[in-house]
């Protein structure tokens, strides 16, 4: 007889022997070199997001006030796509990864790099990478550049 079970364990993902993601990597569980779990990473983003929405939000009350809004629209996503690039190849993560003490590594531990960023925060900004994920919580935009989002604190 077919089982509740049988039928809803795709829901689980993958299956892993891994007690927590990142143990296959040799990852800790908790601290420094863990994997940021999907949450810590979703508040990130959005604290990012609000960091721009919030100058974007100021220059639409000055300079910004007579522009076409869908004009303004693109550019703040331009501009947002800017910034996860710069921030995270230059210094390895954003405003907000770092404020949850987190960075974007690659899997021998050094930062991203300018080339990986590009083409990891591109995958960002399609929104669907991120959220498949793998038993490790990385998702495919991870998976395609071989990078972690590591906690550093």
């Amino acid at each position: 007889m077919v089982s509740r079970k049988d039928m809803g364990s795709w829901i689980d993902g993958a299956p892993t022997e891994q007690l927590y993601p990142g143990q296959d990597m040799g990852r800790p569980q908790r601290g420094p070199g863990a994997l940021a779990r999907p949450m810590r990473r979703l508040i990130a983003f959005c604290l990012d997001w609000f960091l721009i929405e919030g100058v974007f939000w100021a220059l639409s009350q000055g300079p910004l006030s007579g522009v076409n809004t869908a004009l303004v629209d693109s550019a703040q996503l331009v501009i947002f796509w800017l910034y996860l690039v710069s921030a995270v190849g230059f210094m390895g993560h954003t405003v907000g990864h770092f404020a949850l003490g987190m960075q974007v590594q690659r899997l021998d531990g050094q930062p991203a790099g300018w080339l990986t960023a590009l083409i990891r925060q591109s995958m960002v900004m399609l929104i669907l990478p991120v959220v498949i994920m793998d038993a490790d919580h990385r998702g495919l935009h991870d998976r395609a550049r071989h990078t972690v989002l590591t906690m550093i604190r």
